[in-house]
């Protein structure tokens, strides 16, 4: 598959009050062009961190140490200046954001701001630029857009406002789609229709999607590919048969018992022990061998390399390597196979 953006032994560091936190530590990563990639790992584990690099959206203290990031030729780990930015951010990568209340300006119609879009990214004024919001409205499933195009956002509801996000972001008619926690704030039957809308579009403007998510439910349903991040790292990468399946780094296993639909009725729910590492500090070997039932000695001392499992599967984790013992996974995974088809995944 062709690759659209390479993403090689990425740092990125953040100055706090003085001290120096590492959001993300060496990840790498390559996306394809024409799939869905969901990015996925608890809160704080330095998901959101990553793909804001490749927008030129760090926060001013934040800066990237090591590494680069690939696209059409450019690096964009080395761009320094807003006009480098400004011809990437929206035009060739686009962005929904997680929280639709706040992403619209409370002051400003609907069709204004879809509008304001068209022009800066696609160059339309006059009745062409009006006939563009109305077929965006159109697209994203609002009904009557000669009505709404003149309401303000506050007349909306939740998940109409998220569909007046997606409209924005895909009015600048951009290569990927980056997707951070769409379906948050909203209720499970409106998440569906969401995420349903997002596979059109997808396929309708050729579209590659980058999910950035905590909900395994909504990756099951969306993604070609998952990268499961820990710490500021990519832990595991695959394809979704191969991660929900065939897990391999302890820290998945741990993710997936961690689904209430795997619950048994009167025990308590897995819950993963302990708590992430403080990203103040320098991280000695496997940053989860501290929370790992799993954990070998070396995990303490050295940060393991990928192991490739299948062509299309690898994971960080020294229980791959050929002198480990050969430990099975939990029973819960192993549960999650049978109860869903996927032991020719295991195999």
């Amino acid at each position: 598959m062709e690759t659209i953006l390479r993403v090689s032994d990425l740092g990125v560091k953040f100055n706090l009050r003085g001290q120096v936190l590492t959001a993300v530590r060496g990840a790498s990563l390559d996306l394809y062009k024409g799939e869905s990639l969901a990015i996925v790992g608890e809160s704080g584990s330095g998901k959101s961190v990553l793909i804001k690099t490749f927008m030129g959206m760090l926060d001013k203290n934040g800066w990237i140490s090591q590494g680069s990031i690939e696209y059409d030729g450019k690096d964009l780990a080395a761009f320094q200046t807003e006009k480098e930015w400004l011809a990437i951010r929206g035009r060739e990568i686009a962005m929904v954001m997680q929280d639709p209340m706040t992403s619209l300006n409370p002051l400003k119609t609907i069709g204004a701001q879809i509008g304001e879009a068209v022009r800066l990214h696609q160059g339309l004024s006059g009745e062409a630029l009006r006939g563009a919001v109305l077929d965006m409205l159109t697209d994203v499933g609002i009904q009557n857009p000669q009505r709404r195009a003149r309401q303000y956002p506050h007349e909306f509801s939740g998940g109409m406002r998220q569909r007046v996000v997606i409209a924005i972001a895909i009015a600048c008619r951009p290569k990927i789609l980056i997707c951070d926690e769409p379906t948050t704030a909203l209720d499970v039957t409106i998440q569906a229709q969401i995420l349903d809308l997002i596979r059109a579009l997808k396929a309708k403007y050729s579209l590659t999607t980058l999910y950035i998510t905590h909900d395994l439910g909504v990756v099951a349903n969306v993604a070609d590919r998952i990268a499961v991040m820990y710490a500021g790292d990519i832990v595991e990468l695959g394809t979704t048969e191969e991660v929900f399946y065939a897990p391999a780094h302890p820290y998945t296993w741990a993710l997936l018992s961690s689904l209430p639909q795997l619950g048994v009725k009167g025990r308590k729910l897995y819950a993963i022990q302990g708590t992430p590492p403080s990203l103040l500090s320098r991280i000695k070997g496997d940053a989860f061998a501290p929370r790992n039932p799993y954990a070998l000695k070396i995990d303490f001392e050295y940060r393991p390399p990928f192991f490739a499992i299948t062509p299309t599967h690898k994971a960080r984790t020294w229980l791959l390597d050929p002198r480990a013992p050969k430990l099975a996974p939990p029973e819960i995974i192993r549960k999650l196979r049978s109860a869903y088809g996927g032991e020719n995944h295991a195999k």
